[in-house]
């Protein structure tokens, strides 16, 4: 038992114990360190293969949309080369320039020939998408102005009496009374 005591007497016996118990700490905190940064590195991992599968959904629901966008505007396409969609188209066409010159210069030739292809160039933004499609808004809610029916105008004489046209032809009359 001396000679345990003698040793632990020793200044190298007790900087040996407190380098070891030093070294346990520090192994021990290397260990904890080592086993953090691993966790970390797989929630990161985690956290790419959702973003990653998210990602990949994103874009199958973007193409699909996109898909669908381009069958949406074919098939418009294909519904304004209809007679009765083009006949529809075209009496929008007056309206809206029948409207145009109106507020901005009425009696002039000109005007209504700009009028009426701003109104064509509306109608072709519209179909291609690129503008908010007034002629649904017009349906539904009715014209903003105070202008007098699109049929009432188209079926008035170059004096402007729907009456005087509507007895001149019989087809007119009837959709007049409508």
């Amino acid at each position: 038992m001396e000679t345990a005591t003698q040793y632990l007497a020793q200044p190298f016996t007790w900087g040996l114990g407190l380098g070891l118990l030093f070294f346990f700490f520090s192994a021990w905190g290397h260990f904890k360190t080592k086993r953090e940064l691993r966790r970390y590195r797989k929630h990161l991992s985690d956290k790419l293969e959702l973003e990653a599968r998210q990602y990949e959904m994103i874009r199958r629901d973007k193409e699909a949309v996109a898909k669908e966008n381009e069958h949406l505007r074919l098939r418009i396409g294909q519904m304004n080369e209809k007679p009765e969609q083009k006949m529809l188209r075209d009496l929008e066409v007056l309206s809206r320039a029948e409207k145009r010159m109106v507020l901005q210069a009425p009696g002039f030739a000109g005007a209504w020939e700009g009028a009426k292809s701003a109104a064509l160039e509306e109608l072709a933004a519209e179909d291609q998408g690129r503008s908010f499609p007034k002629r649904m808004l017009t349906r539904l809610f009715g014209s903003s102005s105070g202008s007098a029916p699109v049929e009432s105008t188209l079926l008035a004489g170059p004096s402007g009496d729907a009456e005087a046209s509507a007895a001149a032809s019989p087809s007119a009359a009837a959709a007049t009374e409508k």
